[in-house]
């Protein structure tokens, strides 16, 4: 029998980043919040993505590293790999960040609620909890912060044969010896490369006529090169018809051109899907759209009075720092402030080796918002950080507008990327003109030295 409604200032349905961060911000000023959890404490990055999976990449490095230990003037002998070590190692990182945050949910003094949650009404939910019987919970404030999961296309065969998902993989009891991807998205290449330095043999299917459509055709044919250079196998412009696994166990992905790869298994990384088909958003008069994510405006609020979305779920970049950032969106709105959506600079990270990172926009981008553009490329083999460590292979790719010498962005293919990319972003946050990077003083050997270079380098 369901129990009688309870009260709370704050009510936030799904721990990600963003509504985690509330939540205890929240509880700790003193006010009654209730955050409920269905099974991941922390939330997907800490449980199934960003920490697991960069904590596997990490492992695949040091095989790499390894490898080419006499190129550093070391021997060693080669690197042995397994999936009951991987997987210690993995839940090793996982399992503390998950105490640390089940820690700090209790010390925040929220009421923090492991079960199911569904609306039935404005900003009230059922839940029914882990542990049996439900509570109903109401907020004067709600937050949706639900994420999402990985997209599991209709292929015929596709469940049957057992495909793996980017949650699944990451608990994989043994290592493949000949691995499929689907998808050539970030996900999937970032598990063909880690799985093909792990010594899988690896084939990964791209429907696109090429990889990376979002990057500059130079950058995207870097990593595609980088890729077959580690063995991976890349098919483009092809599509997956048909997964069958025989009775042997070996796994057949027929591919719409009549040719098809096999395997011992499939992995599916075609992309991710909102966590909104079981919340009763209708009864919470939450509007969502045609995919399934929660509609909001600029400030992330919901169609409903009292209600808002954050993360993932509500359609923001699905990044984990851009989740963070709809928390400082919700923490001054809430307060009864305007911050906005509109106009973030947001940069991200691709883990392969060498790393991919970007802020702002391509030259492409540039050129169809009718810019007129300088570019400047630099091959990493320039920068002596880069020769030091005998990591020199990789693209740095600067876009600036000619008019004005403010930085439109970059593009930087090359070790420690996602470190060097932080100093353009800051630059371009304050308006910078190209040339301080090109004549700013910078610690010498650092990749992001590479800067002075790269700036220097453009073209009228």
């Amino acid at each position: 029998m369901t129990g009688s409604t309870e009260d709370f200032d704050l009510l936030v349905v799904g721990g990600g980043k963003a509504g985690k961060t509330l939540a205890m911000d929240w509880a700790r000023s003193g006010r009654s919040v209730a955050m409920v959890e269905r099974g991941m404490i922390g939330g997907t990055c800490i449980n199934v993505a960003c920490i697991p999976t960069k904590a596997l990449v990490a492992s695949a490095r040091a095989v790499r590293r390894l490898r080419r230990a006499d190129e550093l003037g070391l021997a060693s002998p080669p690197p042995q790999v397994s999936a009951e070590s991987l997987l210690r190692h993995k839940a090793g990182v996982v399992d503390g960040m998950v105490a640390l945050n089940h820690k700090q949910f209790l010390d925040s003094g929220m009421d923090f609620v492991l079960g199911q949650a569904r609306f039935t009404a404005p900003r009230t939910v059922e839940v029914a909890l882990d542990g049996g019987g439900t509570r109903v919970l109401r907020g004067a404030q709600t937050v949706v912060n639900t994420g999402t999961r990985p997209f599991v296309p209709p292929i015929p065969g596709l469940a049957d044969a057992g495909a793996l998902t980017s949650n699944s993989l990451l608990d994989l009891e043994r290592l493949p010896r000949r691995l499929v991807v689907v998808g050539g998205g970030v996900v999937g290449l970032e598990f063909a490369q880690m799985f093909a330095s792990f010594g899988s043999e690896v084939s990964l299917v791209e429907a696109g006529p090429r990889l990376l459509p979002r990057e500059d055709e130079d950058i995207a044919r870097a990593v595609a090169g980088f890729l077959a250079a580690d063995g991976i196998r890349v098919l483009t412009g092809a599509s997956v018809a048909s997964v069958r696994r025989d009775a042997g166990g070996e796994v057949t992905v027929a591919l719409s051109d009549g040719t098809s790869l096999t395997g011992d298994d499939v992995l599916v990384a075609t992309g991710r899907e909102p966590v909104t088909a079981d919340l009763g958003l209708d009864a919470a008069g939450v509007r969502t759209d045609r995919a399934g994510f929660v509609v909001v405006d600029e400030h992330l609020a919901t169609t409903a009075p009292g209600t808002w979305a954050a993360g993932d779920v509500a359609g923001s970049p699905q990044f984990t720092h851009v989740s963070l950032d709809d928390y400082r969106i919700l923490k001054q709105n809430l307060a009864g402030g305007s911050r906005s959506t509109r106009d973030r600079l947001i940069p991200y990270t691709i883990f392969l080796t060498p790393e991919l990172a970007r802020v702002g926009l391509t030259e492409a981008q540039a050129r169809e918002a009718g810019h007129q553009v300088r570019v400047a490329s630099l091959p990493v083999a320039a920068i002596p950080r880069a020769r030091t460590m005998r990591e020199t292979e990789g693209l740095w790719k600067a876009v600036v507008d000619a008019g004005t010498d403010r930085i439109l962005g970059v593009s930087l293919l090359g070790p420690e990327a996602g470190e060097a990319v932080t100093t353009v972003q800051t630059a371009m946050l304050a308006g910078l003109p190209s040339t301080a990077l090109r004549d700013m003083i910078i610690n010498h050997p650092t990749m992001t030295e590479g800067l002075n270079l790269l700036f220097g380098a453009l073209q009228d």
